[in-house]
Parts: structure tokens; C-alpha cells; sequence
């Protein structure tokens, strides 16, 4: 899971794996395979890093 800043300075975490499109508008709308829509203040590039770092750590822990 990644962890994200809304709008109103929520942290979240998500299951990156349900990411289905990240969008920017100029704000960053990801929409997962839900429906649902979330709005963040990260940019499309950085919640791109974050997943690949996540991958990587969780690659590494197996």
C-alpha cells in the first residue's frame, strides 16, 4: 500500500494494485477499478515513484 495526501491534508493509503488511472487535471485524480474517484495533492510522477518503490520493497521481502 501507498501512502497519499488529500486535499484537506488526509493521509490515505491505498491498495496500488487497484489503480486504474491517474489523471491531472491539474489535480492528481486517480480512479481505481472501483469507481472510485480520490483527489491528491502528490503528481502523477511521484505516485508513479512510490509504487515502484513499493514493488521493489516488497519484491525484496519475499
Amino acid at each position: 500500500m501507498i501512502e497519499l495526501t488529500k486535499l484537506n491534508e488526509t493521509i490515505i493509503m491505498i491498495n496500488e494494485d487497484y489503480i486504474e488511472v491517474i489523471e491531472e487535471t491539474p489535480d492528481t485524480v486517480i480512479t481505481m477499478t472501483t469507481g472510485r474517484k480520490l483527489i491528491v495533492k502528490e503528481s502523477r510522477q511521484e505516485i508513479k515513484n512510490l509504487v515502484k518503490s513499493y514493488k521493489r520493497e516488497m519484491d525484496g521481502a519475499e
